[in-house]
């Protein structure tokens, strides 16, 4: 049997590693709620590092063997992995839909194959099993002071927010890796297609019509950050400071790449690590403060 101390053990390295300003924001949870969050990340992390690693001979032959894995865990046959057998015991304890999983690995799949969108309703089906199933994994981790369901469009739009986010801040490495995220509808009203961003990728060189569609695109995901920030206050108190200042961080990458007068081809903007502290520690006395109400 797994001990699931070590497997928890083992996904809280992994999110300490991979994940910097996620892991700064669970800093922000109680001890009890953050192993929980950090096999969530584990789990993701392990489905992601399959695609984009560049190190499996078989990346869809490895996220079938995972799916088959997580399958059997689920139906109480351990495998020994520890990161699944912190996961299970996490959905277990949490109630999570197992179906969250699913959808996520699916959308895993399509980036095997699928290197564009047509546009935002393309997008969006990736984006719910990339992101939004992410936001309503943690939901129940997070707990609620509304009845969940009332949240869970709210925890959606958060996790749709920070993968947009990402799209932006990533434009020249996904490119470089063959995909397209931004919604090709979008970037042809600006006179935008995978050509020009390649040629402005591969030479440096800054042309007004990517600005102008990439500045479209931050504003539309800005819009989804009001949607989640609806959100906040439906959460129980000990887990809003976590999620506000993970939203505040992520936030301000959008703040960045506008200061960077939208050139995202030549530049991976990041919050510096003075800003990230500067919002985290106010973040962490709001926690102590709701921890010491015992809330």
């Amino acid at each position: 049997m797994t001990d699931l101390a070590a497997a928890y053990a083992r996904c809280r390295e992994l999110n300490a590693r991979h994940g910097r300003t996620f892991f700064l924001a669970t800093r922000l949870l109680t001890p009890a709620q953050r192993p929980a969050v950090h096999a969530l990340y584990g789990f993701a992390r392990w489905a992601d590092e399959i695609v984009d690693s560049g190190q499996s001979a078989d990346p869809a032959g490895e996220l079938e063997d995972l799916a088959a894995r997580l399958a059997e865990e689920l139906a109480g046959r351990p495998t020994g992995h520890p990161v699944l057998a912190a996961l299970v015991d996490t959905v277990r304890r949490y109630a999570i839909d197992p179906v969250l999983f699913s959808d996520f690995l699916a959308s895993m799949r399509m980036d095997l194959t699928v290197t564009s969108y047509p546009d935002f309703a393309a997008l969006e089906r990736y984006v719910h099993g990339s992101a939004a199933v992410i936001g309503l994994q943690l939901l129940p981790v997070f707990g609620t002071v509304v009845p969940r369901a009332e949240a869970e469009p709210s925890a959606a739009a958060l996790g749709r927010a920070f993968q947009l986010t990402n799209f932006l801040r990533d434009v020249g490495e996904d490119l470089d890796r063959g995909r397209v995220y931004l919604p090709s509808d979008v970037l042809a009203a600006y006179g935008v297609d995978r050509e020009l961003l390649a040629w402005c990728r591969r030479t440096g060189t800054p042309d007004q019509r990517v600005r102008r569609a990439v500045r479209h695109l931050v504003a539309h995901t800005l819009a989804v950050y009001r949607e989640a920030e609806v959100g906040v206050p439906m959460l129980r108190p000990v887990s809003r400071p976590c999620v506000r200042t993970a939203l505040v961080l992520y936030r301000e990458i959008l703040d960045g790449i506008a200061a960077a007068d939208y050139q995202v081809l030549d530049r991976r903007v990041v919050v510096p690590t003075p800003r990230r502290l500067a919002v985290a520690v106010p973040g962490l006395a709001r926690a102590l403060v709701a921890r010491a109400t015992g809330r």
